[in-house]
């Protein structure tokens, strides 16, 4: 089974269901093989003149490298096809697309650089495969002279995956577009023209169960380093949880992680570990009269995610005060909700994509505060949470062997985590490698994958070495060299 439906994805899920499809045995070369042919086959039925000149301009990358297999397979059918490399074929920077590109020139059907209008205009269609899922900013160079000559030619336009230049100011308008695997975020006929959508050998599997893939949802480093700031609010009957999440955040590339928790907790939390900046919040437990100070503490730290729950307890106070909290919090600051704060999640909240709310409850947790009904299976595990995401606006991590993560319109597993996993305070880990992520603004959906993934890698790294000796901290301690894996992984061509 391949996917072709389903709701509209981003560039990045596309991404990274590509490289999880590699895992599930299904290579790169192939799948741009097949978006190739895809191309091909629409252009033969579009022009089936066998004389119609097909002109496809292919830029350095993997949708260049699209272009070139769809030359190579009109070739291979005795059609006039002409390739153009936009940047020369110097430029052609992954393996996958330098071998395509070589098919191709082995039939001395290639040409480097950007072809004039007046070349453009003798064409029956010009196939945009400059710029595909990748590109960001605006345009430039010779791909901004591209789109120009190909303006002036006016001629028929393909667009293979997404327009050149697509979401800028500068971005080429095609006739049609072929999109790949998926629908994609934000493309229609007001600037993609006719939008067809054909299937490249994605399995089904690939995006709904995370894999190697998720780590390219990892924010790439920036001038500054690290930069991203999470405070993690729990503390008081117990002390490790909220420690546990914040030097996972720290672990997970977090610049600071700053503990709000009462005496004598946040002495302990002190004590613990001497790279948290800890904040005394109440005596015993948090009050409703101690709610004010934090937040005037957290407005004032550029903290770009919160943390709540760990360790709090329910006494009827701090399960007020919790809901204070979370209510002034809702719609301004990225929240992840764990544990004791899950009771205290405000309703009838309107979701605010650029402060989302992500859930991550235990089964017995999810069953308490939502009333879930029990399940049997994976799927319905994932149904469950997939209607909590809906009816509450957030995003569900429901911890498990296998954990359900679900946002309103997209649903996925991870893969299954060793049983020595099964130990306190794992789950606060999670939730600080959450709440990491969301805090650099990653989709929280992209977000809950990615931490599912990685630490289910730290964990089978672990879990190699001491088996059902394995502690919480074992798995922050894991975290760097797990992401480091996995990005080398993720991102090889």
């Amino acid at each position: 089974m391949t996917a072709v439906d389903g709701p509209p994805r981003s560039s990045l899920e596309v991404a990274i269901a590509e490289r999880n499809a590699v895992a599930l045995g299904v290579p790169l070369a192939r799948l741009m093989d097949n978006a190739g042919r895809a191309v091909a086959d629409e252009l033969r039925s579009r022009f089936p003149d066998p004389s119609a000149r097909l002109v496809v301009l292919a830029g350095e990358g993997n949708n260049g490298g699209d272009g070139s297999s769809a030359v190579h397979h009109l070739l291979a059918a005795n059609r006039a096809a002409e390739l153009w490399v936009v940047p020369g074929r110097t430029a052609v920077r992954t393996g996958i697309a330098r071998r395509a590109l070589a098919q191709v020139e082995a039939a001395h059907a290639v040409r480097d650089g950007v072809p004039p209008a007046s070349v453009l205009a003798g064409a029956a269609v010009v196939v945009d495969a400059m710029l595909g899922t990748g590109q960001t900013g605006e345009l430039r160079g010779p791909y901004r002279e591209a789109v120009e000559q190909v303006r002036l030619a006016k001629v028929p336009v393909l667009s293979v995956d997404l327009p050149t230049g697509f979401g800028g100011r500068q971005a080429l308008v095609p006739t049609w577009t072929l999109t790949l695997s998926s629908p994609k975020i934000g493309l229609n006929e007001s600037n993609g023209g006719t939008v067809m959508v054909r299937s490249i050998g994605i399995p089904e599997g690939a995006f709904d169960r995370t894999g190697p893939g998720e780590y390219l949802a990892y924010p790439a480093p920036t001038p500054r380093g690290r930069h991203v700031r999470v405070a993690i609010v729990g503390g008081g009957p117990f002390s490790g949880a909220p420690a546990l999440a914040a030097l996972a955040a720290l672990r997970g590339g977090a610049e600071r992680a700053t503990v709000y928790a009462p005496e004598p907790a946040a002495s302990a939390v002190r004590a613990l570990s001497s790279n948290l900046v800890v904040v005394p919040a109440g005596d015993g437990r948090i009050r409703p009269a101690d709610v004010a100070a934090m937040l005037e503490g957290l407005r004032s730290s550029r903290i770009g995610a919160v943390i709540v729950g760990m360790g709090l307890g329910h006494h009827p106070e701090t399960h007020e005060a919790a809901q204070t909290l979370l209510r002034e919090l809702a719609g301004t600051v990225p929240l992840v909700v764990d544990a004791d704060a899950l009771d205290a999640l405000p309703s009838g909240r309107t979701p605010n994509p650029s402060a989302p709310i992500v859930v991550t409850p235990n089964e017995g947790e999810f069953a308490r505060v939502f009333r879930g009904e029990a399940w049997t299976g994976p799927e319905s595990r994932l149904a469950a949470a997939r209607a909590v995401a809906a009816s509450h606006g957030v995003t569900v991590v429901l911890k498990g062997g296998e954990d359900a993560i679900a946002g309103p319109d997209r649903t996925a597993s991870s893969g299954p985590h060793p049983t020595s996993m099964n130990v306190g305070g794992s789950g606060d880990v999670l939730a600080g490698v959450i709440g990491r992520l969301i805090a650099d603004g990653i989709d929280p959906v992209l977000s809950s994958r990615l931490a599912a993934q990685w630490l289910g890698d730290a964990g089978t790294r672990v879990a190699g070495r001491l088996g059902d000796g394995l502690l919480a901290t074992d798995l922050i301690g894991e975290l760097p060299y797990a992401l480091q894996a996995g990005l080398r992984v993720a991102r090889t061509h």
